[in-house]
């Protein structure tokens, strides 16, 4: 493709990215715009809670959806190059496996176990980085019949990797549909066990459960990658998710004898602030100081605590201010409140 063309596409990406999507549509015309430049014969795509790296919602297409515990097991609990944790925290959040493995394939535990029996050969990894934070990650395949993934192509997905970052950030305090339903406002339990698969779940479960942002994927039997995430990670562990409702979720992972238990219900403020913090772009600092305010602390006592002067406070609370539109701590304590809170 002529490099003018190649420029037009990603400079589109890049304003579909500023454009207000959510994350599901986000997610899925992101990568099918992406496929135009970058061919793939599949693709997944995931929103992760920013804390924990842990997946939020994802789309996984043929023949990766039915191999999701698989992939997971991989991610989560075995050595591999180009995990995605790992790719957040790197100098460069973009990699092939054929460059991590230098052409050979067989050296990845992903390959051999996963990939290679589906018939895929080279694949294509970014975590979505903006504001020092991941938001979500992305991964081409190709079939092995098919090339590996060239230095050019690995440049243009590293290109657009922060615009694709800034987008998902930007959706998770985007305002709910104005029609969307609400939760049961209660706790759900889901016990898994250690293959993942289901072992029993509760009525107020099942319900929170269809205000997931894949959540549709219960249609099929089959529970949304979140709670799999979630389960798959280190345990005990808490993911925030937010809901199609705009409401904030969050899922505590325990272990109960050779079980899993996953509890679902509304988050709570302390679990949630440095989320939404970080998601209104607020540095490193000024989420130290926003988080605490919410929780009610004096500007002593954050001098105290943080160990900086007032002016230094100050100064990081007008940036604050400023970047959430309000002009007080009060006010500031209601907008993440309400933010949390969701319709209703």
């Amino acid at each position: 493709m002529a490099g003018a063309a190649v420029e037009r596409r990603l400079a589109d990406i890049e304003r579909r990215c500023r454009g207000g999507l959510d994350t599901a549509t986000l997610g899925t015309e992101i990568v099918g715009r992406l496929r135009r430049v970058v061919p793939a014969e599949a693709a997944f795509s995931a929103t992760v809670d920013p804390l924990t790296l842990l997946f939020t919602s994802a789309t996984a297409e043929d023949p990766l959806g039915p191999a999701t515990a698989l992939f997971l097991d991989n991610e989560f609990g075995r050595a591999d190059v180009n995990k995605f944790a790992g790719l957040a925290g790197a100098a460069d959040p973009v990699d092939s496996l054929d460059r991590a493995t230098g052409g050979n394939r067989t050296d990845s535990a992903r390959y051999r176990e996963i990939m290679a029996p589906l018939g895929l050969g080279d694949e294509l990894r970014a975590a979505l980085v903006t504001g020092h934070r991941c938001w979500g990650v992305l991964c081409l395949h190709r079939e092995a019949s098919s090339p590996g993934f060239t230095d050019a192509e690995i440049a243009l997905v590293r290109r657009i990797a922060p615009a694709l970052g800034a987008g998902l950030r930007t959706a998770v305090t985007a305002p709910p549909p104005p029609t969307a339903a609400t939760g049961p406002g209660g706790v759900g339990l889901i016990l898994l066990d250690s293959a993942l698969r289901t072992v029993s779940m509760s009525p107020e479960a099942e319900q929170w459960l269809t205000d997931f942002p894949d959540g549709d994927r219960q249609g099929a039997g089959l529970l949304p990658v979140s709670v799999l995430a979630a389960a798959a990670g280190p345990v005990p562990s808490t993911v925030r998710v937010r809901g199609r409702s705009g409401r904030w979720l969050a899922l505590h992972t325990s272990r109960l004898g050779p079980q899993i238990g996953v509890v679902v219900e509304p988050a709570r403020p302390a679990e949630l602030g440095a989320v939404l913090l970080s998601a209104h772009g607020l540095t490193d600092a000024q989420t130290r100081v926003a988080a605490l305010v919410i929780r009610g602390r004096s500007t002593r006592q954050l001098v105290d605590e943080l160990h900086i002067s007032a002016n230094t406070v100050q100064e990081h609370l007008s940036a604050v201010f400023d970047k959430f539109g309000v002009r007080s701590r009060r006010e500031l304590v209601a907008v993440v409140v309400a933010d949390l809170s969701g319709p209703g």
